[in-house]
């Protein structure tokens, strides 16, 4: 029996990397995952997800069938969802000064405004949760720290920590718990399509640790804060990234 057996919830953008591996963290203690994405499946050179994982083909940029989807799936669980994991992200490698409207629009709408609307939309159903429903929204080192090349990012991700800190205050007394995950440097293929060689040391420097992390404890960071020993964290952004946000000089 894991600690999220009887839970049920939702990740999205969890077709591969970060998303996936929370989304197997969390079934592994026992819940129903429910994974939204754009391919509706594991992505090719990634390991089938764990048992207890749904692959749903969908657009979170799509309010309407989201709203459909969220109350099908409630109706599997007598009304109520326990958690939603905003994950789904986009970024653009590009200075500042090039990037277009369009691309700024891009990364701000996956990061921010679907991370929001998914909030809204599944608002109902946590508020319902006999375990206290949880959100969490996966933030990034960029919310923190400045990069060059991925300004719109680092923009986002800001924005979702104060997106984290308002929900939290405002659906505390509804039964609901919003924080959010800084993840660090971990492989995935976000990084890998922002990272040469020159990058990656300058990375790897930056991080007391000198080495990137495993993205299966972020799973884990994201399953205590969904189980029952989560219950009084509120508002809070975790930063799991080998020292990298305390480290000076």
């Amino acid at each position: 029996m894991g600690t999220l057996t009887g839970y049920a919830g939702i990740v999205t953008g969890g077709s591969s990397g970060i998303g996936l591996d929370i989304a197997n963290a969390l079934a592994g203690e026992g819940a129903t995952v429910y994974i939204i994405s754009r391919t509706g499946h594991v992505k090719e050179g990634y390991p089938e997800s764990a048992a207890g994982t749904v692959h749903i083909k969908g657009d979170i940029s799509d309010k309407e069938a989201m709203k459909k989807l969220a109350e099908e799936l409630s109706e599997r669980h007598g009304g109520h969802l326990d958690f939603l994991v905003n994950n789904a992200g986009a970024t653009c490698k590009k200075l500042a000064q090039d990037v277009t409207g369009e691309e700024f629009d891009r990364v701000l709408n996956t990061n921010v405004k679907c991370a929001f609307i998914m909030s809204q939309i599944l608002y109902p159903y946590l508020k319902k949760s006999p375990n206290k429903g949880r959100i969490i929204n996966i933030s990034s080192m960029s919310a923190h720290l400045g990069f060059t090349l991925v300004v719109p990012y680092c923009t986002s991700k800001a924005a979702v920590c104060g997106m984290t800190r308002g929900l939290a205050i405002e659906w505390a007394n509804d039964n609901i718990c919003v924080n959010s995950i800084a993840p660090g440097w971990f492989h995935s293929k976000m990084l890998d399509d922002v990272m040469d060689a020159k990058r990656r040391q300058q990375i790897l420097n930056r991080i007391p640790v000198h080495d990137f992390g495993d993205t299966k404890d972020l799973g884990a960071l994201a399953a205590f804060l969904i189980g029952p020993h989560g219950k009084y964290i509120n508002g809070q952004d975790y930063a799991v990234d080998g020292g990298a946000l305390a480290y000076g000089y």
